[in-house]
C-alpha cells in the first residue's frame, strides 16, 4: 500500500526527529519515496496508487512529500527518504564527497528553446539582440550547453548572440506568454504546454546534446538512493523498480490511465494535455547501458569544461559505478 506523510524541509524534521516518531528512522517499515505534490513524479505515483500495484507486489511504499524539488535530496542525505529524484551531476558530486549514491534513470525527456509562432525567429542565429529567458542561473547545466551549441552553429555565445534574463520556470513561461520574452529555455513540463498553447520549439536539449557529440543521450534525471540501502533492501528495491516500470508501461499505452489523473496536469485544453502526455511518454527511459554511461562520461566532462567545475562542484570526479543497471 501507499502511505503519505508530509515534510517542509530536510532541517525541519532534523531537528524536530526527538519529537516525531520514524522522522529519519531509516529502519522504519516500507521504502519511503520524496515526491514534491506537484509534477511529473507525482503522476507517477498516483498511476501506482491507483493501479493498486505496490500493493500487488506486495510493497509497503510511504509517500514523503516535500516543498520543492531540493527537498529530496535534503530529505534523502538525512535519512528522511530512501528514494528520490534528482540528476545524476549532483549524485556524482556526493559520490566524490564519500557518499555513495546510486542512480537510475527515471525520464530523459529534456527541454528546449520555445519562440513565439510569429515572432520571425527560425534559427539561433535570429535570436540576436533578442530577449531570451533562461530557467535557473548562469551555470545552469541547459543554459552552459546551449552556449556551446551556438558556439558550434553561429560561432557565436548565446550569451553575446541574445540577451539572457535568467529566473524560475513558471515565471519565465508567464513572461513569455505576455511577449515580454523573445524565446526561453525551460524545462520540458513547461515547454510541453507552451507547445499545446501554439508556439514553436526552436531547438531542444536532445539535439544540442547529439550536436555535441553527446550520444545515445543519456537520461540526465533519476532515481537516487544509498548504496547502504542497496546492501540492506535490495529486493524491496527491485520491487520498487518493477512497480515504476509496471505504471510507466501503463502510461505509455493507456489513455484511460491518463485520464485518471488528468485532474492532477491541469492542462488548460486537450492540447496541452496532449503535448504533456507526448513528452512525457517520449521520456519513458530503457534500461541503462554501457553505451549510456560512456556517454554521460562525455557529457561530464563538457559539464566540467563548461562550467569551471562550479556546476558539478571542485574535486568531484567521474564515477561509472553510480550507475545501478536494473535487470
Amino acid at each position: 500500500m501507499i502511505k503519505r506523510r508530509t515534510i517542509l524541509t530536510g532541517t525541519a524534521c532534523i531537528a524536530a526527529s526527538a519529537l516525531l516518531p520514524g522522522c529519519g528512522d531509516s529502519s522504519a517499515k516500507g521504502l519511503r519515496l520524496a515526491t514534491v505534490k506537484y509534477g511529473s513524479l507525482n503522476w507517477l505515483v498516483q498511476t501506482i496508487r491507483r493501479q493498486k500495484l505496490a500493493e500487488k507486489a506486495g510493497l509497503d511504499l510511504e509517500i514523503v512529500e516535500v516543498a520543492s524539488n531540493q527537498g529530496g535530496p535534503v530529505a534523502l542525505l538525512s535519512d528522511e527518504a530512501d528514494v528520490v529524484v534528482s540528476d545524476w551531476t549532483w549524485a556524482m558530486r556526493q559520490r566524490s564527497l564519500g557518499e555513495a549514491l546510486l542512480f537510475s534513470p527515471y525520464s530523459s525527456t529534456l527541454g528546449a528553446v520555445m519562440v513565439h509562432s510569429d515572432g520571425n525567429i527560425a534559427t539561433l542565429a535570429d535570436l540576436k539582440g533578442k530577449r531570451l529567458g533562461v530557467a535557473g542561473s548562469s551555470i545552469d547545466k541547459s543554459w552552459l550547453l546551449l552556449r556551446a551549441y551556438a558556439r558550434k552553429v553561429t560561432g557565436t555565445d548565446m550569451a553575446e548572440l541574445a540577451d539572457p534574463v535568467f529566473g524560475s520556470p513558471p515565471l519565465l513561461s508567464e513572461e513569455f506568454r505576455n511577449r515580454r520574452l523573445d524565446g526561453v529555455l525551460n524545462f520540458w513540463t513547461y515547454t510541453a504546454r507552451l507547445i499545446g498553447e501554439g508556439h514553436t520549439r526552436l531547438v531542444g536539449m536532445k539535439e544540442i546534446l547529439t550536436g555535441l557529440e553527446v550520444s545515445p543521450v543519456p537520461s540526465l534525471v533519476g532515481f537516487v538512493w544509498k548504496s547502504s540501502t542497496q546492501a540492506k533492501r535490495s529486493a524491496e528495491i527491485d520491487v520498487f523498480f518493477k512497480v515504476v516500470a509496471e505504471a510507466n508501461a501503463l502510461l505509455a499505452t493507456s489513455e484511460a490511465a491518463w485520464d485518471d489523473i488528468r485532474p492532477l496536469i491541469r492542462a488548460k485544453n486537450d492540447a496541452e494535455f496532449a503535448a504533456i502526455k507526448a513528452a512525457y511518454r517520449s521520456g519513458i527511459p530503457k534500461p541503462w547501458t554501457p553505451a549510456q554511461t560512456a556517454a554521460a562520461k562525455r557529457l561530464f566532462d563538457l559539464l566540467v569544461k563548461l562550467g569551471d567545475k562550479k556546476l558539478v562542484g571542485h574535486g568531484t570526479k567521474f564515477d561509472a559505478q553510480l550507475f545501478h543497471v536494473v535487470s
